[in-house]
């Protein structure tokens, strides 16, 4: 499995009772979704595939706005504690389809991002989760880095074959 192949979609921020069971904060929408996945993988680094180790799911339930999951072999609090922290993902090809409009966060890193005077602002390097909307993290190869919400109001287009995202936004902004 390459680094490729994994999507993160949380990490365990601490465990929950005493039978094993942990707190996930989810780095993805449609977080309920995860419980009709078989088995998660966790690990610490999501460019070393190698550190990454399948977990079989037993339960998961959404609570507030965390899951609460329990696995297989994590069966009281003191193993629930040993993998706090660690970041959960799935294999991408386990993954359901993407919506219309909707994107896995790991399908625009890497993407060019070009205004509608066809400049190149940069390139996704990552995403900011905020209370009113996602934001994009553009770099273009200098030390600046510009931050554009990901709303209808300013992302034209996103062509995740050609690679390219087109916005309404200017160079020197």
């Amino acid at each position: 499995m390459s680094a490729e192949d994994i999507v993160v979609l949380g990490k365990i921020v601490e465990p929950y009772g005493l039978r094993g069971a942990v707190k996930i904060h989810p780095f993805a929408d449609d977080a309920s979704g995860w419980a009709k996945l078989r088995q998660w993988y966790l690990g610490e680094d999501p460019d070393a595939p190698a550190s990454w180790r399948c977990k079989r799911l037993r339960s998961c339930k959404v609570h507030a706005d965390m899951l609460v999951a329990q696995f297989e072999d994590v069966t009281n609090r003191t193993a629930a504690e040993a993998i706090d922290g660690l970041l959960v993902g799935v294999p991408k090809a386990e993954l359901p389809p993407a919506g219309k409009d909707e994107y896995y966060w790991a399908d625009l890193i890497g993407l060019e991002v070009r205004n509608s005077r066809d400049e190149s602002l940069g390139r996704v390097v990552g995403l900011i989760e905020t209370a009113a909307n996602d934001v994009l993290r553009v770099a273009d190869g200098s030390e600046k880095e510009r931050l554009l919400p990901f709303v209808a109001a300013i992302v034209r287009d996103v062509d995740i074959a050609n690679r390219r995202i087109l916005v309404d936004w200017e160079a020197d902004w």
